[in-house]
């Protein structure tokens, strides 16, 4: 009788295991775009820090995730079961957040564009490695806590989408599969991330190297970081756009809808328009997104100068 009960009940484990698995592969699959910007715009976050210190930082970072995530996972499972109603709202306060920051990058980029030379920008990373150690972590903790706020926002999405795949599911699968995701998500970015910031090294580790293959590896990996990362910053503010703008139309219904019959449109009229179609939800996603935080950013433009003049006044 022991056995047989024993038996029933690692058949039920195996079973439930089963079932994580096909929910865990169903729910990266879904968050696989986030993921990539995810990728995108932490690899961007990390960068510019001298050398020897970043792993340093991309690991504070991954920690900082951890810990979002382990805030994130247990909220998920309390709003999904008593106020699912509020995830949605919660979401697009979120993509509101990134669609502001993305505006801001762009608006810092635009207002101080040709304020220093490309000689100086190209100093910058000399001048922090002689900056005073105390300015220096000042430094890397606001870029530290920059990236895990903006992870904050971008684990939210992946938990809440990944909550709608479990919908339904059992309580232990449900926190199974959220915190698989959290787990390997983490793992997976943050790995990429490192090895991404620390391709210059490889590359300058591989010139050194007496074989002629080796050196040419690595002189390749030296041309290719720079335009990499460069190449990542670009898309890790236009992330912001794309992610912050599908999240608020996904929460306003007729703007989705909207989007989903243009798609739609594009994808019958036939020709180059049907090859066109995948970009065209996107595309006007960030557009939107693009709209959302101009507008957030006039609105917290107005707040600081109303607030600097009350400081003037008093």
């Amino acid at each position: 009788m022991p056995a047989g009960s024993l038996l029933t009940l690692l058949d039920d484990i195996a079973s439930i295991l089963d079932d994580v698995s096909l929910l865990t592969k169903k729910a990266a699959a879904k968050t696989a775009g986030v993921l990539g910007d995810d990728l995108a715009l932490n690899a961007q976050q990390v960068s510019g820090v001298v050398s020897q210190r970043e792993l340093p930082v991309v690991w504070a970072v991954a920690k900082g995730s951890f810990i979002n995530k382990l805030i994130l996972v247990p909220l998920a499972l309390v709003i999904g079961a008593f106020a699912e109603w509020a995830i949605v709202p919660l979401l697009m306060v979120g993509g509101l957040y990134l669609c502001f920051e993305g505006c801001e990058k762009l608006a810092h980029s635009f207002f101080h564009r040709g304020e220093k030379s490309e000689a100086e920008a190209g100093k910058e990373l000399e001048k922090l490695a002689a900056t005073a150690p105390e300015k220096k972590v000042e430094t890397e903790a606001e870029k530290i806590k920059g990236a895990v706020r903006t992870d904050f926002v971008l684990s939210a999405e992946i938990i809440a989408i990944t909550l709608g795949t479990v919908k339904g599911q059992a309580f232990p699968q449900q926190l199974l599969v959220l915190s698989a995701i959290a787990v390997v998500m983490t793992v997976g970015v943050y790995g990429l991330v490192a090895a991404i910031v620390k391709m210059d090294d490889a590359g300058l580790y591989l010139t050194q190297r007496n074989g002629g293959i080796a050196q040419g590896i690595g002189r390749a990996i030296l041309w290719v970081a720079p335009v990499l990362m460069k190449t990542l910053s670009v898309l890790g503010t236009a992330a912001m756009f794309l992610v912050g703008g599908g999240i608020v139309t996904h929460g306003i219904s007729w703007l989705h809808h909207g989007i989903e019959h243009v798609v739609e449109t594009v994808k019958h009229a036939g020709g180059a328009a049907a090859w066109a179609a995948p970009l065209v939800g996107p595309l006007l996603n960030g557009i939107c997104g693009l709209i959302a935080g101009t507008l957030v950013l006039l609105v917290v433009l107005g707040i600081r100068k109303l607030r600097g003049t009350r400081v003037a006044a008093h």
